[in-house]
C-alpha cells in the first residue's frame, strides 16, 4: 500500500491498487455527479455537452473524459462536441471514429501476424550420406 495524493483535493490516501487518482471520498462525489449527469442525459436526449455541464454543474472536461471512456454516450439527435483523436470527426463517444478504428484493428492485425519466413531446407552434400542444413 501507498500514499498518494488525490488530484481533486490535494489531501493524502491510501492507494489500494484502483486505477483512480482519486481519494475515496472524491470518488464518491465523482460518482453522485456522473449519476445526476446520466439522469439529465437520459431526460434531455438532445442537450449537448456544454448545456448539460451548466445545468448539471459538472465541468465538460469531466463529461468528454466520461464519454471517452464510454461511460456515457448522447443520443443521435444531440449535437455532440467531441472529435476523434485521430481525424478530428465528430463522434457520438469512445476516443476514435468507426474509420480510425477499423484502421488501428488492421494495423494491430498486421502487427500480430507473424511473417512466413521459409526454414532452413535440407541438403546433402556429395560423396557422403550425412545430411548438413544450410543456413
Amino acid at each position: 500500500m501507498e500514499l498518494r495524493t488525490c488530484r481533486m483535493c490535494g489531501k493524502l490516501y491510501s492507494y489500494i491498487g484502483k486505477m483512480t487518482p482519486f481519494c475515496p471520498k472524491c470518488m464518491k462525489e465523482l460518482e453522485e455527479k456522473f449519476d445526476i449527469c446520466k439522469k439529465y442525459i437520459k431526460e434531455n436526449p438532445g442537450a449537448n455537452i456544454q448545456v448539460v455541464s451548466e445545468n448539471t454543474g459538472v465541468s465538460v472536461k469531466m463529461i468528454k473524459q466520461w464519454v471517452r471512456e464510454e461511460r456515457l454516450s448522447f443520443s443521435d439527435k444531440s449535437l455532440v462536441g467531441i472529435e476523434c483523436e485521430s481525424c478530428g470527426a465528430n463522434i457520438l463517444m469512445g476516443r476514435f471514429c468507426a474509420q480510425c478504428k477499423q484502421k488501428l484493428a488492421g494495423g494491430l492485425a498486421d502487427s500480430v501476424r507473424k511473417p512466413e519466413r521459409p526454414g532452413p531446407q535440407p541438403t546433402q552434400k556429395t560423396g557422403g550420406r550425412m545430411r548438413f542444413l544450410d543456413e
